[in-house]
């Protein structure tokens, strides 16, 4: 007989599967599989924080379309690591989440790191949650989790291993075998769905694609640009669906809220939207209209039928994958002669200059060290060489960046997604620099942001990670500040100010590289010099608080809406004969 222990038969298994990078924390519970990782080929990224670790598993599951793995340790380790998993859950991201518990013989008796039920707590936010309770299982268990995490509507998956299996022995000649199928095949798309698409799209005036990250996929990126050109249709991006299709293709549009652009401002709607892999909600103008008209045309493709509908009705629903869809649209078209609609491209790639001109004219700086973030965020864009891969991570401060930003490619623009959740970007950050590690990978974010996982800089030194963080330091969270003077006035601010903080001294005090610049004409050579050090940076940029972003307004209520109160995010809540404390008239 030979002997195997739980952790070593946990990395042998995830070795077998394709696994070679895990992202971690150390705890106690780890051992048997943290010391078994290096003789089975799997590298230790160790972070500071359990909720890093996990937003880095994320990172990578995006960046490489495989599936990310985070394993933490029992108990505060679980729950520090739950925010990540809801993140995950929320933007249907592939990540398998290994935590260690008490032994299974310890339950109810109070044990160290124990007390509740790690596996209920995370079945709301997980595909799949589950307790391995014996040694022999924990192969073909692992590559159900790995298999669940990845087919259908990808998202997370949870496995507990109590200490007791962990470190727990057994005759590998009685451990079940961890095989990967050798065909997944995806479900195929009606010839009639595809002639009713081609109808909707040769009566449109005004077509565009929305993209999201169902289609933010190498094989998918390469199928749409043929499309788009083919088809001469316009494509827009979510904010997971950034980098789909290059900055420089003849199609590309830019941001999905261009569309809203061209019905607001060029007084063009879109008489067709068609969303790949994309979810109708928030960041694509919730019931508003703006993005999507309440009066064109409406198609789905989406791998999740829950998906479909969500906000309205659409005129043609697929379930498919985006790649599989677009593989089968071009089979079924291959040598049609599509209509051209150069107007309609011309204005939508008019629309950007609109941004552009409300702050090309304003000064770098206030004349007091504050540089205007519009100016600063377009010289770091211009200053990152071209392959950088962005993560982002704040409110206003992304915002900023973003229409400036040459994402190289899908999956390679991470930032906030449903959650909200401020503190992904240096998790983000590390998840890029593992997935493509001869590549650049820059982390722009707020000082608000920048400040919830700030050790992590020790993670990236430690671990030769060359990202380079730039902060965007208004000494306030901004779009909480710029909200609240919206709604309650500037006399009435709370819990918003924030110090101006040297944060490039604490990259410097963990061992990498940091600078702080004043001026608008040391920006480029600051983020040059960065890149260059090869080594983990930051760069902090002091910029003018009184400045709002465009998006801030935005996302409140009608301000001057009556017996309505206006909220932050959300659309007013009705208050007949009332208005908000101080709510602008």
């Amino acid at each position: 007989m030979a002997d195997i222990s739980g952790g070593m038969a946990l990395a042998r298994a995830l070795n077998a599967l394709g696994v070679g990078e895990v992202f971690t924390l150390h705890g106690g519970h780890l051992d048997s599989f943290l010391t078994a990782c290096a003789d089975t080929g799997i590298r230790l990224t160790d972070t500071r924080h359990e909720a890093t670790a996990g937003h880095a598993a994320e990172a990578y599951a995006r960046a490489t379309g495989d599936v990310g793995v985070c394993v933490i340790t029992a108990g505060p380790g679980f729950t520090n690591a739950l925010t990540s998993m809801t993140n995950a859950w929320l933007d249907a991201t592939p990540v398998l989440f290994i935590a260690g518990a008490p032994p299974l013989r310890e339950v109810a008796t109070n044990p160290l790191q124990g007390g509740f039920d790690q596996v209920a707590m995370a079945a709301p936010v997980t595909k799949w949650s589950h307790r391995i309770t014996n040694v022999e299982r924990i192969p073909d268990l692992i590559e159900k989790a790995l298999h669940l995490a990845r087919s259908g509507r990808p998202g997370p998956v949870f496995i507990e291993m109590p200490i007791d299996i962990m470190f727990g022995v057994a005759d590998e000649a009685l451990l079940s075998r961890a095989v990967r199928p050798a065909i997944t095949a995806r479900p195929s798309v009606p010839v009639a769905a595809i002639d009713q698409f081609v109808a909707l799209l040769e009566a449109a005036e005004r077509p565009a694609i929305i993209v999201g990250g169902g289609a933010a996929s190498r094989a998918c990126a390469a199928l749409l640009g043929a499309f788009a050109e083919a088809a001469a249709i316009p494509v827009l991006a979510s904010n997971k669906g950034a980098g789909v299709l290059p900055h420089e293709h003849p199609f590309s549009a830019g941001a999905a809220g261009t569309l809203a652009v061209a019905a607001l401002v060029e007084r063009q709607p879109a008489d067709l939207v068609i969303l790949l892999g994309a979810r109708a909600g928030m960041f694509l103008g919730g019931r508003q209209g703006t993005i999507i008209p309440h009066g064109a045309k409406l198609v789905q493709i989406d791998i999740d039928e829950a998906e479909i509908g969500r906000l309205r009705v659409p005129d043609l629903a697929i379930t498919a994958d985006a790649a599989e869809f677009l593989k089968a649209v071009a089979e079924r078209t291959r040598g049609r002669t599509w209509r051209r609609r150069a107007e309609w491209i011309d204005t939508l790639k008019r629309c950007p200059g609109h941004f552009l001109r409300a702050f090309e004219s304003a000064p770098t700086d206030n004349g007091r060290g504050l540089l205007h973030p519009f100016h600063a965020a377009r010289a770091v864009a211009e200053a990152l060489s071209p392959d950088t891969a962005i993560a982002w991570d704040g409110g206003e401060a992304p915002g900023w960046f973003r229409p400036f930003a040459r994402v190289p490619g899908p999956g390679l623009s991470l930032g906030n997604g449903y959650l909200g959740c401020l503190g992904v970007g240096q998790g983000f950050a590390i998840g890029l620099a593992r997935a493509r590690p001869e590549h650049p990978v820059a982390l722009i974010l707020g000082d608000g942001a920048a400040g919830f996982h700030i050790a992590e800089f020790d993670t990236m030194v430690r671990h030769r990670l060359p990202v380079v963080t730039v902060i965007f330091n208004n000494a306030c969270w901004g779009m909480s500040q710029h909200g609240q003077e919206l709604v309650f006035g500037r006399q009435n601010l709370a819990a918003v100010k924030l110090a101006a903080s040297d944060y490039h001294e604490v990259a410097v005090a963990f061992g990498g590289h940091g600078e702080k610049v004043t001026r608008y004409e040391d920006i480029a050579p600051a983020i040059r010099r960065a890149q260059a050090a090869k080594v983990a940076a930051c760069i902090n940029i002091t910029t003018d608080p009184a400045i709002v972003h465009p998006v801030t307004p935005t996302m409140i209520g009608k301000l001057d809406a009556e017996d309505e109160i206006p909220i932050p995010y959300y659309e007013n809540i009705p208050a007949p004969g009332r208005r908000a404390p101080g709510a602008a008239r």
